[in-house]
């Protein structure tokens, strides 16, 4: 089983790690499927919600950004307004996907209709067409809401949890059942890897899934409190909320000997950022992941 064989394959996240490993794997076009967190409450992403009902933008432009082949089209849509503007602070791809969205039957149409005038191949779905927040539950059991106030929590939480009974996008049920290979992260862990399966079914979806779970750790130890987080514990965080032990391997180059499922590690970061992966090396190693676990198989 090689990357380039492979019919259907989800990835799943949010922030630059999302959008880095679609960037790496778009040569996959109609075959790579990215499920994006849609529960960000900062930056531009954040003013526009505070305004409008609306799921967080923030993340789903960003993947488009890194998934489009014409720079200036990547510029316009990372574009944001400064200066004394009624819109300063506001990032003009936000407020053209929540435009699209008001012309739109639902969210995902919007998305649609805008990946198509990028020629954008890779079908971005959100996680959830419900506006959500993320809220964690504290050691002490108090419960602190929003990405922003999470990642900056002093110790890890106890639980996370979403402020309502979001509805998982049904394409997105779909596509990780019938996925060959499903990856998870890199990115933020608490507030980037783990809203989507909170969403119910989401979580039912990953365990009933055929195909293999893979989780992609960070190239280095991120702040706040999932920064301590070993590998084993990060599965075990997973496991503790998705109900099921779903991830059949991890890429990371912190091996835990508590954890007894494949791990592959020698993953180098890209020349110009530290921390995102060199999309070349997370290729060979991926590939070499999954040679492992068909060899085990």
């Amino acid at each position: 089983m090689q990357l380039s064989t492979l019919k259907r394959v989800t990835a799943i996240g949010g922030g630059h790690g999302l959008g880095r490993v679609l960037s790496s794997l778009r040569f996959l076009k109609h075959r790579l499927v990215g499920v994006v967190t849609t529960t960000d409450n900062g930056g531009a992403t954040g003013l526009l919600r505070q305004s409008h009902d609306c799921i967080a933008w923030g993340d789903i432009r960003n993947c488009l950004s890194q998934l489009v082949e014409q720079p200036l089209a990547a510029q316009v849509l990372n574009y944001r307004f400064s200066g004394d503007d009624p819109l300063a602070g506001h990032n003009f791809g936000n407020l053209l996907l929540h435009t699209l969205d008001q012309i739109s039957a639902r969210p995902s149409d919007g998305i649609h209709l805008l990946s198509r005038l990028l020629n954008v191949d890779t079908r971005l779905l959100p996680m959830s067409e419900c506006p959500t927040d993320l809220i964690a539950v504290t050691q002490d059991d108090i419960e602190c809401h929003g990405e922003i106030l999470i990642d900056n929590l002093p110790q890890l939480p106890r639980s996370l949890k979403l402020t309502n009974d979001a509805i998982a996008t049904p394409e997105v049920l779909q596509h990780i059942k019938k996925s060959e290979l499903v990856i998870l992260g890199p990115g933020s862990f608490l507030t980037s890897v783990l809203p989507p399966l909170l969403v119910p079914k989401i979580g039912e979806a990953l365990a009933a899934t055929r195909g293999r779970v893979v989780f992609i750790d960070n190239l280095v130890h991120e702040k706040g409190p999932a920064g301590a987080m070993s590998v084993g514990d990060k599965l075990a965080f997973i496991e503790q909320h998705v109900g099921a032990p779903v991830i059949d391997a991890v890429l990371t180059n912190f091996a835990d000997p508590s954890v007894n499922i494949p791990q592959i590690g020698e993953l180098k970061s890209d020349h110009d950022v530290h921390y995102r992966h060199d999309t070349d090396v997370l290729l060979a190693q991926l590939n070499q992941l999954l040679k492992q676990l068909r060899t085990a198989a």
